[in-house]
């Protein structure tokens, strides 16, 4: 039994690792437009489908398609903040809704036209191997997954914090009309943000393609779970996604040890009623 708990424990560290990969994007979007992208899983879905489709068609490992879906997905995200988001960001809270789900409505059921819906994996990647350990084994792409993530994830918290433009994000998601004031083109930085968060679940898509089935309804679960992570962690606060990640990845795991993997989900939602209960605003928000 022991050994279970510290195999669980790891898997759900290396998991929540990925999660919050997939959560800081949604945590940007909404710290910086108040906007709930509802769409998050479905773009998650669409980087996963890029990444098979490279490796099917022109045989590009996952691991070298990587920085090129995350460029096509930065595109794909300024494209859609300008063309949709844009126009309703200043509208009723409804309409920002449905805008969101809307285009997760029509990603899935594309993926689906397109490439219909059974589920598809590959095989033979770069990191295909496992890692035997005395007390636990672990998947080397699962391993190289999570430490991208942390890599990745820092490099973002970095740019945040030290570049210009990670400065005018941050006096943006403060407060847009003094961002505008002191001339931040406040237009361009939620283009850039959009564009940011989508070439995150770039990567997080190329990296879940090592070890991770891919069908049109592959990020509905994701998406949810990025939203407690983000509610867990604090609306807008990337540590706080770090941490939030981290939490859902040992809950999911330890729930599914200790009360059988049907149950696993409720007990991350059970935990993410009982943090929002407390403390509405997450463990990092104010």
């Amino acid at each position: 039994m022991e050994n279970q708990l510290l195999q669980m424990v790891v898997d759900g560290l290396l998991m929540g690792s990925i999660y919050a990969l997939i959560a800081v994007g949604m945590t940007l979007i909404w710290g910086v437009m108040n906007i709930i992208n509802f769409a998050h899983g479905a773009f998650l879905m669409l980087a996963m489908f890029l990444t098979f489709w490279a490796d099917k068609l022109w045989g590009i490992d996952p691991l070298v398609s990587l920085p090129l879906v995350a460029l096509i997905m930065f595109f794909v995200g300024w494209g859609t903040y300008s063309t949709t988001v844009r126009k309703v960001l200043t509208g009723p809270i409804l309409a920002q809704l449905l805008v969101t789900f809307g285009i997760a409505i029509f990603l899935v059921n594309l993926a689906v036209f397109l490439w219909s819906p059974d589920y598809q994996q590959l095989r033979g990647t770069l990191i295909s191997g496992t890692w035997r350990f005395p007390l636990f084994v672990v998947s080397e792409a699962k391993v190289v997954a999570a430490l991208a993530s942390v890599v990745v994830f820092a490099g973002t918290y970095w740019w945040l914090k030290k570049t210009r433009l990670g400065r005018a994000v941050q006096a943006t998601s403060i407060s847009k009309e003094a961002a505008a004031l002191m001339g931040i083109n406040t237009e361009r930085v939620f283009g850039i943000t959009f564009g940011v968060a989508l070439a995150l679940l770039g990567v997080a898509g190329s990296l879940l393609c090592n070890f991770y089935y891919v069908f049109p309804s592959v990020g509905d679960m994701f998406g949810l779970l990025a939203f407690a992570i983000v509610a867990l962690g604090g609306f807008g606060s990337v540590p706080g996604s770090f941490l939030g990640g981290l939490m859902i990845g040992l809950a999911e795991h330890l729930g599914g040890l200790y009360l059988g993997p049907q149950y696993k989900y409720a007990v991350i939602f059970i935990i993410y009623l009982g943090v929002v209960s407390i403390r509405p605003k997450g463990l990092f928000g104010w």
